[in-house]
């Protein structure tokens, strides 16, 4: 596999090695010793399925006390994914990176806990799988402005995505880091 570091420590590409041939392709999504070695933990708890549409921007999510590292790939579709540093001790802290996840290129990202993350869907429609090393705890949930100023991120055909309730109303990087 090719792994390839961002400018935000810890946060990974990760492009499995594909096999294929005229019946389709093979390639593995996780196998420990190696995702290990790479820094990832042995152990996750949760596994979550998310399908969107086309505009669709879900994020950007973190949890406060118990916060989640997450390994994510596209098994459809595409996707335009972010990740912003929350961590206050960090020299990126603010700053964000942004990946293209898709079937076709069947690479991953790797998210550490401490982060923020949000995804806009880029094809006509999306099936995004990503694992946890945390459980969801909904009362600790916390989210940022997908578009704040502060943070002016890059999101593409963007002027008018679709947003949940909870997502639309969420409040902006200085606000929102206040519950940290």
């Amino acid at each position: 596999m090719n792994v390839i570091a961002s400018d935000l420590a810890g946060v990974l590409e990760i492009r499995p090695k594909i096999f294929s041939d005229e019946r389709g392709f093979f390639a593995e999504t996780w196998q420990a010793e190696r995702y290990c070695s790479l820094g990832l933990p042995e152990r996750f708890v949760q596994d979550n399925h998310s399908f969107s549409v086309k505009g669709t921007l879900r994020g950007l999510h973190f949890q406060k006390k118990f916060p989640q590292g997450k390994l994510i790939y596209a098994v459809t579709g595409e996707v335009f994914d972010v990740v912003v540093d929350i961590r206050r001790d960090s020299p990126t802290f603010g700053s964000w990176c942004s990946f293209r996840l898709s079937e076709k290129r069947c690479n991953q990202l790797w998210i550490p806990p401490g982060f923020a993350h949000g995804f806009l869907t880029l094809s006509p429609s999306a099936h995004i799988i990503y694992k946890c090393t945390d459980f969801y705890h909904p009362e600790d949930e916390g989210s940022i402005c997908w578009n704040d100023p502060t943070l002016s991120i890059s999101w593409p055909i963007c002027d008018s995505p679709l947003l949940s309730k909870k997502d639309a109303a969420a409040p902006r990087f200085s606000e929102a880091l206040k519950s940290l």
